[in-house]
This record gives structure tokens, C-alpha cells and sequence, in this order.
């Protein structure tokens, strides 16, 4: 499990509540060194610093002091709602071997040691007073405790309390709520997988109709069936069921009759081209005497062999593969149960895996568990690990030493049942691909061995399962929908008969395992407590879906390439599943879940899985860094020889031998060239940006200038224009007898000639030569206003003697018999240049201007 996000390290160095010094207990070295009667119990209140590393809803109910035996590091030992957390003295940080959450630990145990005093020393040795942690994630720890005090005690009843809750709503993750992490109907999830299955992603159902279970749809060979809408025909099937069109419901009903539990053959995955399915079942029922038949069960098996695609005549062969070992298969007569018989179904063939069952691979997993604590690098005695006392790397660093030999991991098996596990997937996948057959897998009750076949053999077969979220909807679809019992295979208990209540467990369970391994002259007795046998779940108990991610990660070993997550997040993945923090794998079935409504009471893992790769990007660790679709974009078909499984390191290996459960050195140096390619990138953005900012500010600029260069050219134009226009003026004025004089400091000052007579000669040939004479014509007006003096006399001035001389409409008196024309001093414009046409029309036939004189 990820750490919380604002955890600090140094959270608990300034707390007012430290442990005292007679509280201490010297880590270093070996744990047996210590002298225990030294120590004298002191009680405190719990470091306010401690609510740093808690998650949401998260309380402590007990603590501890001790030492971890597996690294001799001295701490506190908190026990939660959720997990028992350590916390080291001298880093003040959470020891993630040492802290595991409750729904992870398998069993606990108190252990009390003594060692055999020698000839020099006091007969009186005080025993050691150890707490015996073993998970269901490969761990084993140790915790000692001072001797004559209670620490041991209040950690053991608060495991006691939490570990194995009476009540389902107790657990931690229903304290937590959905939070953030909340998602849609897990309902709505797998009729959208049928929809794609079916090739018809256009249909977009709505929610409240698959909620209520009256969703249907259908293609050329298969359809969506709401039969099971309320669970009333099989209460560990979906609520909604993929069968052959042909079929009825009636038949249907029937048939379920027919199979252990009334699983009845259902198609799992369909190839939408050319028809060939995959399909799951329960065992048939057909007695003792294997002579049973049933006529709805034949011919809803013999419908998933439907019409060869392709232009080839007749009907696709049907495989009917039973995991089981045949000796197994014939056992199961003695209960009713059995195999059919090829003869009475058409066109079919049965096949026996050999897989053994779940009580089988709890024994070999508990056996290898031991192994890899016995030769890790922090084994929980601390003393016989030969590599914790300078021996060899695992493996001399190896993989391919870890083989399945039986020599080599200490007669555990447990590579022997994943090989057999993935080959049997890999011939599943061959028939469909190859030879576009069907097939029908079942074991004994369709829920433990099947799940595995068929999920891997889908695996193989559609690439959309091995990216992220085709893996989501492969797990929620085989796992969770078809009724897996996470409940007891994980050891959370089943719900009893009022549907809210687990049944409480002891401390330790039935299967054998040798947790603490003597030394010379020791010897190790267990509490009463701990010797009580774990009842009714502890033989329903198997670690069958991490025996399947375990098949999932050697596939990934072998097609690095094929698969869009990586390793890292297959590890996460189960750690969240067996940790019980969200609500996705509680419960047997999906009619359990809905009953006590997980789904809206309970966080979302997948939710928190995406939060987790959205911080990350691209470049999180649950990607695959070699991940090609185009490499593999079809059924992965691996060849026996590829089928050589070894452990898997960044699992088995990551608490017993830390260092070879690292990436290896190729991926690791990889992931750094991806995270430096990625910060380049980020630079190239920024300055390619920078780079696009220049060039718009240039275009600006540049679009500036233009409109600058337009200006200036108007103004030119302007200019030009207005010297032209000059030029005629000053002709004109000259014309008049007046002389032009413009001062340095452009002040202009004209002198008016003393000889007007000649000036209308002027004005004529003055005109004559702007109109006829010049090169440049123009028809431009031109007008001439002469501003007078107002200092002078009227009279003496000689503009208004030229006023007078030119206007015909000038009286004796001095005044103007032109309507509006001004006069002289203002603005007088010149008779023959302008007149005010507009002025005269308004003159009247009665005006005094006309009276006789």
C-alpha cells in the first residue's frame, strides 16, 4: 500500500510526547543481546505527530514498544482500524516491513523464547516475549516486547479486535466511505464489456435501465440476458448473462438445473468475426453412475458451436476442458458431480488439466513463504538466514536459477502450479485463435480454477485486456461478476445468515508452516491463544487470484512488450485487493455486494489506481516503459518452452530479499533515460513556446511597420499635395501684386504692389497659366483669404482698396450689397474666384438692395 501523500519524516522528532529513556531500546546489533530487565514500563499518550502518517477515518486503537527482529530496529508499534503500523525510533518514519495492513495478515501468534543458560551465567534468564506477524503478501515479522509488562498484551487484544472484525460494516474501508475514489454501478461496467464483446459499441444504453435489469441487445450469435436481473436463477452469477441467441429463457432455466450451483454455461468472451467463444460452467451433474443427462444442457452447449466463418461449411468443434485431474473428475461422482461425456454433446472433445485444488495451493504457497523467509536477507529469526549472515546474493543474482526445480525452492510446488496454470491458458487460446474452435472450461463449482483459465486465456486472446483499463474490465468481468469468493479465499469469513455479521477468527490457522526455526540450545513454546485453529473459513482459504496475477506477471516476463502496465502496478494492484481498503473485493458475489450497497458505501480501487498514474503522467511506474501495441496487436501463442516460470521478485522477493526484488538494471536505467527524455521534452515545449511568442511579437512588429510605412506615405501624399497647393497660392497671391517674404522662423508677411489696376491683368494670366501653361494641372479651387490688420484704419487699408476695386457690389458707404459675404476686415473672398451662390439664391424681389437710387 502507497504511503499517505503528506506524510513527514520528520513528523514525530519535535513531538511532546517522545518516549522517555527507560522506554528506549537499543537497536543496533542482534536482538537477543538485550537486557530486557533494565527497561521499566512507562506509560504515555500517543505522539500527536502520529495523525501525519494516518489515513482518512483512521484511529488508534492499541500500542507497543518493541524491536522488528527482521532489521534489529527499535520502535513504536501502533495497531489501527486499518493497519499495525511501525514506526521507527531513530528515523521517525513508518518501516513499511514492520507496518501491514489488518486484512493482509494472515495470522498472528504470541511466541515466548528461552535459551538455555551456560555454566557462568544466572539461571535466572529472562524469556523473550515475541509477536509473530505472517501475511498473506509473503511476509514474515517478528516484534519482541520487554518481558513482565503488558505491550505485548495491548498489541495481541487489539489484533484481536481489528484483525477479524464481527461485523462486516467494522472494517476500515466503510469508516473511510468513497471519499474521492467513489465510481459508477459495477452493473453499467459489465454490460459495457458484453457491448464491446459484442462489436457494437454505437448502443449506449442508459443506466437506470441496466440497473433495473431490462437491458437486452443482441447480434447474429449472441445476446444480453436479463434472466438473472434479480439473482433468483443463480445468486453467484452477474445480473446480466451472455448467451447464445438461439436460446430461449425457458430453455435456459432449464438448463441451469442441470450444473453444481446452478452455474450454467455462459459465454466469458466472443470473437464478434468469426463466432468462436469461450465459455464457463460448473461441473455437470450427472451421478454416480456419470449416466445423467440433461436435454436444455446439451443443446445450450451445442449452440456455442456455431456456423465456421470465412466461406467454410458446417459447425465449429467444441473443446469441453476440465482443470481438474480426471481422478478428481470421477470423485466428484460420489457427490453428484462428475464431467460429461463427449458422446452426448456434438462435435466435442474433453480435455483434463491436472490442476490441483485450492487447499493444494494454500500448502504450497505456505511452504514457499517459509523457503524465501528461511534463505532472505531479513528472515524473521534474524539467525538462520545464511544470507543475512554474509552469504551469497539470492541466486547469485540469477532469475534463471530460480527455477521450477523442486530442489531449488525448498519442495514448494508452487512454480509447478503456475506452469500448469499457464498452460493450460495457452492451449485454451491456441483452439480459439488457431482453429477458430469454442470452448466450455469448468472445474467443480466454476468459481476458482475456471476463473483462472478463462481470464488468462482472454488475456492471451484480446489485446484490450492488457492495457490498463481492458485489465480493469477482465478482473471486474471474471473475478468479481462471475461470483469468485473473495470473501473466503482471502480469509475475510463469509456472511452469516443476517447478512452482516463475519464470524470472528483465532489467530492462527490449521495448515502447517514453522514461523520460528530453533537454534542450538533454544527452544520456542506458543501462547493458548495462538494454538486455537482458525474456524470455518480457514479450508476455504487460497490464494487462487494472487496465483493468477502471479501467471499475469510471467506472461509480462515473457511479452514485455504486450502489456500497457508494468509489474510495479500488478504489485500495488494486489496489495490494495488483499488490504480490504476499498470495496470492490469484499464479499462472495456481486448479489452480496449490491445487498449491503459496497459500491456506494466503499471507495473505488481502480479510482485510486488512476489518482495514483495521474500524478505521475506518462511516465508513473505502473506504465509499462517497452509497452508497443503494434509489436503484438493480436492472440499471444506461447510456445511450451516459453512456459518456465520463475519467481516473481518484485512479490515474493520484496520483504525476504529487497535487493533482488528491484527492477532489473535494464528497465531501471531505461526509466531514468524516459524521465530525462520527458524533461527534455518539457524544455523543447517551453522554449518552442518561447520560440512562438518571438515569432508572433515579430509579426507584430513587422505588421506595425507596414502600418507605419502606410502612414508615412499618406502623409506625403499630403505633404506633396499641400506644397502643391501652396505653390498655386503664392502664383496667386503674386498674381495680385503681392510679395511673399517667409522669415527663418516661418513667419509669412506679404506687401501688397501700389499698382492695383494691373492686377486683374494678373489674376488673368495668372490663371491662364495655372490652367493652360503648366505642366502640372489640377482642378483644384482656389481661394485666397486675406486677414487684416485690425490696428489699422479701414481706410488706409490696401486690401480692402483692392476689396473695393474688384466687388461689384461694394457701395460708396463702405458696405455690401452681398447677402452674407462678410467683409473685407473678417474673411472676404475675392469676386471671380468664389462666390456664395447660395447667399444670392435667398435674396428676395423686395430686398432694399434693388430700391432705386
Amino acid at each position: 500500500m502507497a504511503m499517505p501523500r503528506n506524510r513527514r519524516t520528520t513528523s514525530l522528532r519535535d513531538s511532546d510526547s517522545r518516549l522517555g529513556e527507560s522506554d528506549k531500546i537499543d537497536g543496533a546489533g542482534s536482538w537477543d543481546a538485550i537486557e530486557w530487565t533494565k527497561i521499566d514500563p512507562v506509560s504515555r499518550p500517543v505522539p500527536h505527530g502520529l495523525s501525519d502518517f494516518l489515513y482518512e477515518a483512521e484511529e488508534v486503537i492499541g500500542e507497543g514498544y518493541g524491536v522488528l527482529v527482521n532489521t534489529d530496529e527499535a520502535g513504536t508499534l501502533f495497531v489501527t482500524n486499518f493497519r499495525l503500523l511501525f514506526l521507527s525510533e531513530g528515523s521517525r518514519d513508518i518501516i513499511a516491513l514492520g507496518t501491514i495492513p489488518l486484512a493482509t495478515i494472515e495470522k498472528f501468534s504470541k511466541i515466548v523464547t528461552k535459551q538455555q543458560s551456560g555454566p557462568r551465567q544466572s539461571d535466572k534468564i529472562p524469556s523473550r516475549r515475541l509477536l509473530q506477524i505472517v501475511g498473506k503478501d509473503m511476509r514474515i515479522i517478528i516484534f519482541a516486547f520487554r518481558p513482565r509488562t503488558k505491550q505485548r498484551r495491548a498489541v495481541f487484544e487489539a489484533l484481536l479486535r481489528c484483525a477479524r472484525p464481527p461485523r462486516l460494516w467494522d472494517l476500515y474501508t466503510f469508516s473511510s466511505g468513497p471519499s474521492r475514489f467513489s465510481n459508477t454501478s459495477p452493473r453499467v461496467r459489465l454490460v459495457n464489456e458484453y457491448i464491446r464483446l459484442l462489436g457494437m459499441e454505437s448502443h449506449t444504453p442508459s443506466v437506470t435501465s441496466i440497473e433495473d435489469g431490462s437491458f437486452t441487445l443482441s447480434n447474429d450469435w449472441w445476446r444480453i440476458s436479463d434472466i438473472n436481473a434479480n439473482y433468483d436463477m443463480c445468486p453467484t452469477y452477474p445480473s446480466s448473462l451472455l448467451l447464445p441467441k438461439s436460446i430461449r429463457d425457458e430453455d435456459v432455466l432449464q438448463a441451469c438445473k442441470f450444473r453444481a450451483r446452478c452455474r450454467l454455461p455462459t459465454i466469458s468472451w466472443c470473437d464478434a468475426r468469426t463466432g468462436a467463444v469461450l465459455a464457463r460452467s460448473s461441473q455437470p451433474l450427472v451421478g454416480l453412475m456419470m449416466n445423467m443427462r440433461s436435454n436444455a444442457d446439451e443443446n445450450l452447449v451445442g449452440a456455442l458451436c456455431t456456423q465456421l466463418s470465412g466461406g467454410k461449411t458446417g459447425r465449429r468443434k467444441l473443446y469441453i476442458a476440465d482443470a481438474r485431474p480426471r481422478k478428481n473428475a470421477l470423485a466428484n461422482g460420489a457427490m453428484g458431480g462428475g464431467s460429461e461425456s463427449s458422446s452426448n454433446y456434438f462435435q466435442s472433445e474433453i480435455v483434463f488439466f491436472g490442476i490441483d485444488n485450492i487447499h493444494a495451493m494454500r500448502e504450497s504457497l505456505v511452504r514457499l513463504r517459509d523457503y524465501l523467509d528461511t534463505h532472505g536477507t531479513k528472515s524473521s529469526d534474524g539467525m538462520s538466514s545464511f544470507l543475512r549472515n554474509g552469504g551469497w546474493t539470492w541466486g547469485g543474482g540469477n532469475l534463471s536459477s530460480m527455477s521450477a526445480s523442486v530442489s531449488t525452492l525448498g519442495d514448494s510446488g508452487w512454480l509447478i502450479h503456475i506452469q500448469n496454470v499457464l498452460a493450460g491458458s495457452a492451449w485454451i487460446a491456441a483452439r480459439v485463435a488457431i482453429e477458430s474452435a469454442s470452448v466450455l472450461v469448468h472445474c467443480s463449482d466454476g468459481w476458482d480454477r475456471t476463473t483462472q483459465l478463462v481470464a488468462l486465456a482472454s488475456l492471451l486472446l484480446d489485446p484490450y485486456y492488457r492495457t490498463i483499463k481492458g485489465f480493469q474490465a477482465l478482473v471486474e468481468k471474471d473475478w468479481l461478476a462471475f461470483g469468485h469468493p473473495f470473501s473466503d479465499r482471502a480469509g475475510m469469513g463469509s456472511l452469516s445468515g443476517s447478512g452482516s455479521e463475519l464470524p470472528r477468527q483465532s489467530s492462527s490457522t490449521n495448515f502447517p508452516s514453522s514461523p520460528m526455526r530453533q537454534t542450538t540450545g533454544s527452544f520456542s513454546s506458543q501462547s493458548p491463544a495462538s494454538t486455537q485453529t482458525q474456524t470455518q473459513t480457514s479450508n476455504n482459504y487460497s490464494p487462487i487470484f494472487l496465483q493468477w496475477v502471479d501467471c499475469v506477471s510471467q506472461l509480462l516476463r515473457m511479452y514485455p512488450f504486450a502489456f500497457e502496465f508494468s509489474s510495479v502496478f500488478l504489485v500495488d494492484f494486489l496489495d490494495c485487493m488483499l488490504s480490504c481498503r476499498f470495496g470492490n473485493f469484499l464479499c462472495n458475489n456481486e448479489k452480496e455486494r449490491e445487498q449491503f450497497g459496497v459500491s456506494e458505501a466503499c471507495g473505488c480501487m481502480w479510482m485510486y489506481l488512476d489518482d495514483l498514474r495521474a500524478s505521475g503522467g506518462n511516465s508513473h511506474v505502473h506504465y509499462n516503459l517497452f509497452y508497443d501495441p503494434s509489436k503484438h496487436n493480436g492472440p499471444l501463442l506461447p510456445p511450451a518452452a516459453a512456459l518456465a516460470p520463475t519467481l516473481w521478485p518484485q512479490f515474493h522477493l520484496r520483504w525476504a530479499c529487497p535487493s533482488e526484488a528491484q527492477a532489473g538494471e535494464v528497465e531501471a536505467q531505461c526509466r531514468n533515460m524516459v524521465e530525462k527524455i520527458s524533461e527534455l521534452q518539457k524544455a523543447k515545449d517551453v522554449a518552442e513556446r518561447k520560440a512562438r511568442e518571438a515569432i508572433a511579437s515579430m509579426e507584430a512588429v513587422k505588421a506595425e511597420i507596414r502600418n507605419e510605412k502606410q502612414v508615412s506615405s499618406s502623409a506625403m501624399n499630403l505633404a506633396r499635395k499641400a506644397n502643391r497647393e501652396n505653390d498655386m497660392i503664392k502664383r496667386a497671391i503674386q498674381s495680385l501684386g503681392c510679395r511673399i517674404h517667409v522669415s527663418g522662423n516661418d513667419d509669412c508677411t506679404i506687401d501688397i504692389e501700389t499698382n492695383v489696376a494691373d492686377i486683374p491683368q494678373r489674376i488673368t494670366s495668372s490663371s491662364m497659366r495655372e490652367t493652360g501653361g503648366s505642366e502640372e494641372k489640377t482642378d483644384m479651387p482656389i481661394s485666397v483669404t486675406i486677414t487684416a490688420d485690425n490696428n489699422n484704419d479701414v481706410s488706409e487699408n490696401p486690401i480692402l482698396r483692392v476689396c473695393e476695386s474688384l466687388c461689384p457690389q461694394r457701395t460708396r458707404e463702405g458696405g455690401c450689397k452681398w447677402p452674407d459675404a462678410g467683409c473685407a476686415q473678417l474673411e472676404s473672398q475675392f469676386v471671380g474666384l468664389r462666390a456664395n451662390y447660395d447667399a444670392f439664391d435667398r435674396l428676395s424681389i423686395y430686398d432694399s438692395y434693388f430700391q432705386p437710387k
